[in-house]
């Protein structure tokens, strides 16, 4: 009842899409030059996308914002974002910058651009909108490490002291309880900082009462408040366990401990990753059983490190082979579904060192390798622990009579090594006694040997280290563009960045010896595609400083069609010259002819290639 709650809060009008929102197509098109003004401007994503406040700007040929309406989802569409435009544009180019959020919670933002009636040079630097601000990416990043960090020890905890049933468990209730309230803690913070998040600004918009409103009805919203729910209905469950530990089934306590962990990784994957891209449904089932092996594995680290440091030696013979299993079942699981998901992000084997999400994931497998090699020194020491149980249980044979005043026979072994009894050595062996392969010889050696125990929870102490570093990749792993996704959002989105421009440094020398004589002419064709376009021209002296000549001629040929010579009419602006109706008819290699005259006599020209886009 639970999980179908938790699954029907979350993943309510879920569809198979490309993890991170990649933009398909723009309605004007990016670029184009349309003879009357649009209504709204609609732009299509490869996956359904949340709306901001200020998901759309639009700023005219004058570079001042223009006025709009509400973003809303064009027909109904989550996958589309639609803003109305005022009903009368003037002429000229119109630069649109939008912001939304993509059903795996993080913000993606671009630019394009559409020109009313005419072409119109954009020069300056336009605002196209608030830059991520780091003090709210600090905070919330940090929010989100904790928050894994939090989940993997309530999980591991409760989950160690359910499965390898210690006979205290009182070492285990402070990071218990320190956990449940970090996770409570850091999930609320997540909570208020969604909305600067989103939107890019400082986390005083925090307390804005409407962003948090907005926050609560989106899916990573959602996600958090059920994520609060779970951890409300995990402390009852843990209050009630604890009073009621001797009279209530274990099995009953493990079902309801298991679905309760179930329904906390479920807030992750349903908010994340998993819950966009192709398979779905198995992508979200494997994300779920890989957070709680992970907690399983790595927190239970930390009740087994806190476990060594308070239980007695016969109570670890039992629980420490226990944990020895389970940290094994757990590691196969993680291998498993770790290399299923690292499929699916990666898309090719190039992509792990061409990506900064492959960077990431092989950085994250190195410390997972370094973390099984320390667990194997673990299980090195965990063998000498457990190998007592079994000669414990063999016949031992009887006692022979000694002479009065001589040690029983087998006193060393039964006392424990490092007691300080006469015969017994310091590392719990006999002088004239071999170690076997798989541990001491004598019974209750492993378990009661300090040094043994000591080495044990060195280990297990360098395991939780490791395992912070590699949940704190996976951090920033889960928050990084999965390879796949990049590929694709290059091969629909080319959009998404300011208005495509070309831009061509012509050099030129007419021999003279004056500072005009010689330089570069700076050329920048917008957008470098069929059909109209804009075309500036600065001339740079031989010391580089801007220089004013008598004139700048700019003709296009296309050879392999035989088109052209067709003149730019470059126009003198009073310091560069331009023009904003150059026809380029068809696409491929132009040939981009300069000339520049410096004087009634001296001129030159110089030929250089421009590719035009269809």
């Amino acid at each position: 009842m639970l999980l179908g709650t938790v699954l029907v809060l979350l993943l309510a009008g879920a569809a198979p899409a490309s993890a991170h929102a990649a933009l398909r197509s723009t309605d004007p098109d990016d670029g184009s030059l349309v003879r009357t003004a649009p209504r709204h401007v609609t732009l299509t994503f490869t996956e359904s996308v949340g709306l901001l406040d200020d998901s759309f700007r639009v700023f005219g040929p004058d570079q001042r914002r223009v006025h709009t309406g509400e973003a809303t989802h064009a027909d109904g569409r989550s996958d589309t974002a639609r803003v109305g435009l005022p009903g009368k544009l003037a002429e000229g180019t119109y630069t649109v910058a939008w912001r939304v959020v993509s059903a795996d919670s993080h913000p993606v933002s671009g630019a394009f651009s559409f020109s009313v009636g005419k072409r119109s040079a954009t020069t300056g630097q336009i605002d196209t909108g608030p830059a991520e601000d780091p003090l709210t990416r600090g905070l919330y990043d940090g929010a989100r490490y904790l928050a894994y960090l939090a989940a993997a020890l309530l999980v591991g905890t409760v989950a160690f002291a359910l499965l390898c049933r210690p006979a205290h468990t009182a070492p285990l209730r402070r990071p218990l309880v320190a956990a449940w309230w970090t996770l409570l803690g850091s999930t609320a913070v997540l909570l208020l900082l969604r909305a600067p998040y989103e939107a890019g600004t400082g986390p005083a918009e925090a307390f804005d009462a409407s962003a948090l409103g907005r926050t609560l009805t989106g899916r990573p919203g959602l996600a958090l408040l059920a994520r609060l729910l779970v951890l409300l209905l995990t402390a009852a469950f843990l209050i009630w366990w604890s009073r009621r530990r001797d009279s209530v089934k274990r099995p009953v306590a493990l079902a309801i401990g298991t679905a309760l962990a179930t329904a906390l990784a479920l807030t992750w994957a349903a908010a994340e990753h998993a819950s966009a891209g192709i398979q779905v449904p198995v992508a979200m089932t494997s994300s779920v059983v890989h957070l709680l092996a992970t907690g399983v594995w790595l927190g239970g680290l930390v009740a087994l490190l806190l476990t060594l440091r308070r239980s007695s030696g016969d109570d670890l013979v039992e629980v420490v082979p226990r944990f020895s299993r389970i940290a094994f079942a757990s590691v196969t699981v993680l291998a498993v579904t770790g290399l299923y998901q690292s499929w699916r992000g990666l898309g090719s084997l190039s992509a792990l060192s061409g990506t900064s999400y492959g960077r990431l994931l092989l950085a994250k497998l190195a410390g997972v390798a370094v973390l099984l090699l320390v667990a194997g020194y673990s299980r090195r020491w965990t063998a000498r622990i457990a190998a007592p149980a079994a000669p414990a249980r063999a016949a031992v044979p009887a006692p022979v009579p000694q002479p009065v005043g001589a040690p029983a026979e087998g006193h060393e072994a039964v006392e424990g090594p490092g007691t300080g009894e006469p015969g017994t050595s310091g590392e719990g062996e006999s002088p004239g006694e071999p170690e076997s392969p798989d541990g001491p010889a004598g019974p209750g050696a492993g378990s009661g040997d300090p040094g043994v125990r000591r080495r044990l929870r060195r280990s297990v102490l360098v395991e939780v280290a490791v395992a912070a570093v590699v949940l704190m990749i996976t951090t920033v792993l889960t928050g990084t563009l999965p390879s796949r996704a990049e590929a694709e959002a290059a091969q629909l989105a080319p959009v998404g960045a300011l208005p495509p421009t070309t831009e061509i440094t012509v050099p030129f020398d007419t021999g003279t010896d004056s500072v005009t004589g010689s330089g570069k002419v700076l050329v920048t064709l917008d957008p470098a595609r069929v059909g109209e376009n804009g075309l500036q021209a600065v001339v740079y002296g031989s010391d580089m400083g801007l220089v004013a000549v008598p004139e700048v001629r700019i003709t296009f040929t296309l050879p392999s069609r035989e088109v052209g010579p067709i003149d730019a009419e470059l126009a003198d602006r009073g310091g560069y010259w331009s023009t904003n109706s150059v026809n380029l008819p068809l696409a491929g290699e132009w040939t981009m002819k300069t000339t520049v005259r410096v004087s009634d006599v001296d001129q030159v020209s110089v030929e250089r290639r421009v590719r035009v886009e269809p």
